[in-house]
């Protein structure tokens, strides 16, 4: 039992760090239809921008803060002279996207060197929490509880607020929304800049869990998220978390019971989401970013 508890807190910790960079997937998909292959390169800035803040300032919170900020100015910029000029065009969208993935990763390379920088956990969120045979790190334990926060916000905002009945609106019908007055461009802008606000937030906060941040780890992570967001369903907010706690769950335990299938368990779940239920596992009709 102690041992179960143990891998189930490392896999919800692994999975919520996921879904903070499928949210953000979803949440693009799910309102302007757009297939963003750079997000792994605004969740690795996410992470060297908080890290380098979080080193300078010697305070893990400005480090978010500057995370969040490095990922707002970066979903800015993109959705503007990026993804702007490419609405409603798949195959640009993904080849455009994935040439800026690849910039931004070498971008890290010049401004903060090719080599990896370790990162230590803040003191108060170091060291673990023992009961009897059960041992709960701190940290994983604190990634658990603002992912599942951030997904609470979200729902909450996205079902009872003014500004979700809008994304809703645009989701379902961006012409008829238009035609109500609603400057669906902007929308845009800002669910982008959201959208990518998660995706450095997440690498932020999984710089401390893995100890090492390096350029090429945009790349590594934004495979996990669209693996997430295929078995959730495309636009579905709900499905990303599901799926996320799906996966990492299935990557804690095959780690310690089969760790030859610990790498090849994502797969292997998303080709027989694609085989059985192609649509995602939890995308219900036309409901999108729900």
């Amino acid at each position: 039992m102690e041992l179960i508890v143990n891998l189930v807190i490392n896999g919800l910790a692994t999975g919520m760090l996921i879904f903070l960079l499928a949210a953000g997937l979803t949440l693009i998909f799910g309102l302007m239809d757009v297939l963003n292959f750079a997000h792994g390169g605004l969740f690795v800035w996410g992470a060297y921008a908080g890290i380098f803040t979080y080193m300078y300032t010697e305070s893990f919170l400005i480090g978010i803060i500057g995370a969040l900020v490095a990922g707002a100015i970066l979903g800015l910029l993109t959705e503007k002279f990026i993804i702007t000029p490419v609405y409603g065009n798949h195959i640009q969208q993904i080849l455009i996207t994935l040439g800026l993935m690849l910039v931004l990763q070498e971008m890290i390379k010049v401004v903060f060197g090719p080599n990896g920088v370790s990162v230590k956990t803040p003191s108060y969120l170091a060291g673990s929490w023992e009961f009897g045979d059960v041992i709960i790190i701190k940290y994983r334990l604190f990634i658990i509880v603002v992912g599942f926060v951030i997904f609470g916000i979200f729902q909450y905002m996205l079902k009872r607020t003014k500004i979700g009945l809008i994304v809703r609106a645009g989701v379902q019908d961006k012409e008829m929304a238009q035609a109500l007055g609603i400057h669906i461009k902007q929308v845009f802008l800002y669910v982008f800049m959201v959208g990518a606000t998660l995706a450095a937030l997440s690498g932020m906060l999984m710089a401390p869990y893995s100890g090492v941040i390096y350029a090429e780890m945009g790349m590594e992570y934004a495979i996990l998220g669209f693996i997430v967001v295929v078995i959730g369903g495309m636009g579905s907010f709900s499905g990303s978390l599901l799926a996320a706690i799906l996966v990492g769950l299935a990557g804690s335990f095959m780690a310690y019971y089969v760790p030859v299938l610990s790498l090849a368990v994502n797969m292997i779940l998303m080709a027989i989401v694609l085989i059985f239920r192609p649509q995602g596992l939890f995308t219900i009709g036309k409901e999108r970013s729900t």
